[in-house]
């Protein structure tokens, strides 16, 4: 196999502390912490650390401002939290988030359960929140979630994931995530989807964020790789998944990209045999063992 065909390096985001945790029923601020500083010292550069929503909608991540404001911060780390309004991006700005990220859905009954309004909508809700970020000097990441198929709609069109996208990438954010939320995608559907985003947002500026709900996560994320994709979504010890898509397991775990990323010889960046024992921390501390295949097999 020739390796012209794949990136030389891949940056990996970190979703553990903020998409992993907020699924769990109780995670002590102290963990929290741990898991963020733990996390800092393996080589990722970028770490999603909290979330700056309503704590009625996700009680988990209430206390997000006080994670932020007790990390040990590293120099060479980006640590971002989510923030869905204007509010959110208050209170991420006073905890001194060095990123943000604004989330909507490719599909229109997924926005309407997930947001509570329709995909234009969210857009427009979106502006005013983009300006107030960029005249902060704050990049803003956006997440497109059901980019292959939608809990409520079936099939999403791969041209609406682009159209979105596009719509999204036009509004000021410096890279688009491509969220797979139910884990239904598989290697050609997502090739088909890539392929329709690729026509309207520069490949530079791509993610793919995939859940592992049925296996695919690892080959789906090989075939983003050879269309030219290197920034990927993951979570150490596979944590996580989605609160509004039922029966969503995880996403995939760090360790299992690690894996295939330095079997392809691409640089990471990022020691696995040190992030993989972080993942067995966090998981010895939710009473619980990692999803992950490679956690589980270097454990063995």
């Amino acid at each position: 196999m020739a390796n012209t065909i794949l990136p030389s390096t891949v940056t990996i985001v970190e979703m553990g502390p903020r998409d992993g945790l907020q699924n769990e029923a109780s995670v002590s601020l102290e963990d929290k912490i741990m898991l963020i500083n733990d996390l800092s010292k393996t080589g990722l550069s970028h770490i999603e650390s909290g979330s700056f929503v309503s704590p009625k909608w996700v009680p988990q991540m209430a206390d997000s401002a006080q994670v932020f404001g007790k990390i040990a911060r590293s120099p060479n780390v980006i640590y971002s939290a989510l923030t869905p309004n204007m509010s959110g991006l208050e209170q991420a700005m006073a905890a001194r988030v060095d990123q943000v990220a604004i989330f909507t859905s490719a599909s229109e009954g997924f926005c309407q359960h997930n947001i509570n309004c329709s995909i234009a909508d969210s857009l427009k809700r979106f502006a005013p929140v983009m300006r107030r970020a960029m005249n902060n000097n704050i990049r803003v990441r956006g997440y497109l979630s059901c980019v292959v198929d939608c809990p409520y709609d079936g099939q999403t069109q791969p041209d609406h994931v682009a159209a979105v996208a596009k719509a999204l990438f036009d509004l000021g954010c410096y890279e688009i995530s491509l969220g797979d939320t139910i884990g239904t995608g598989t290697p050609v559907r997502v090739a088909q989807m890539l392929s329709a985003v690729q026509s309207q947002v520069p490949t530079s500026q791509l993610a793919v964020h995939f859940h592992d709900t049925w296996g695919q996560a690892i080959a789906n994320i090989y075939q983003a790789l050879t269309m030219g994709i290197n920034v990927i979504d993951s979570s150490v010890a596979g944590l996580g998944g989605c609160p509004y898509a039922a029966g969503s397991s995880g996403n995939v775990a760090t360790e299992d990209v690690l894996y295939l990323c330095h079997g392809l010889g691409i640089h990471t960046g990022v020691d696995l045999n040190a992030l993989a024992q972080v993942g067995q921390d966090i998981c010895h501390k939710l009473n619980r063992v990692p999803s992950s295949k490679v956690s589980q097999a270097l454990n063995a």
